[in-house]
């Protein structure tokens, strides 16, 4: 073989690996909401994590959730500790106690002893229409929706807002900040509000967060500003949850 021909041989695999490499291959930067495909027997707690968090991760209620791991207020958890991830009908805790317990490194409990009792999943007994529970919702956000609320599957739980970076978020609805950090995976910087036994709101992707844990909040009250944490682009994530399962926010949402 001559030179020549050695030279173009080594341009060709250039071209190649060029083109390879610059034909859209590269995995797109995307959201990931409750990443599970399936929801797991345990979950093994790291430092941070609150039951809270736990419940809100895998959709679960949280004093159903307490009550299958034999948890009392304030729901205290440490690393390693093991929580079965299932529902108890049995009440073993109170709906006013605190729900922001946080995992420390405190001595790890006997957490391979969970007891297993008899669960069952939520029901609709008791459960009024979103149509008679829509008062009182506001926009967290003036901005087009860009994503819309996803029942199916575990693709999209909330909706996605369009915003500027640092633009004000505001409370839905009145109620108490039970949760602000960035443990979810997929929320980036998250805000969860509490607004009764039942009902929950989550801001998503906040570039800052302007209130604390257990602050109580006033509908219409800045509590964070816009960002892209966790996300590719500025925005933000609403979601809804009535007894720990998502609802699409536009159905309490008053109308533009």
């Amino acid at each position: 073989m001559s030179k020549l021909q050695q030279i173009i041989g080594f341009c060709s695999v250039i071209c190649v690996l060029v083109s390879c490499t610059t034909s859209g291959s590269f995995a797109p930067v995307s959201d990931r909401y409750n990443p599970a495909e399936r929801t797991p027997p345990y979950y093994i707690v790291s430092a941070g994590d609150t039951l809270f968090s736990i419940a809100w991760r895998y959709g679960f209620e949280l004093q159903g959730l307490a009550s299958a791991n034999s948890l009392r207020p304030p729901y205290t958890i440490y690393p390693g500790q093991a929580i079965l991830l299932q529902e108890s009908s049995k009440s073993l805790v109170s709906k006013n106690a605190s729900t922001n317990a946080v995992a420390t490194s405190a001595p790890t409990p006997k957490s391979n002893n969970v007891k297993k009792e008899r669960t069952t999943r939520p029901t609709a007994k008791g459960t009024a229409p979103l149509s008679s529970v829509n008062e009182g919702w506001q926009w967290p956000l003036n901005g087009p929706v860009v994503r819309p609320f996803v029942a199916s599957g575990q693709e999209h739980k909330g909706i996605d807002i369009k915003g500027k970076m640092g633009e004000p978020v505001y409370a839905s609805r009145s109620g108490e900040v039970v949760y602000a950090g960035s443990g979810l995976v997929g929320y980036g910087n998250l805000l969860i509000l509490k607004h009764s036994d039942r009902f929950l709101s989550a801001y998503g992707h906040n570039r800052r967060i302007k209130v604390r844990e257990g602050e109580k909040v006033k509908a219409g009250q800045l509590i964070a500003e816009v960002g892209d944490s966790g996300t590719d682009s500025v925005k933000l994530h609403f979601e809804v949850r009535i007894d720990g399962k998502p609802v699409d926010p536009l159905r309490l949402l008053p109308r533009r």
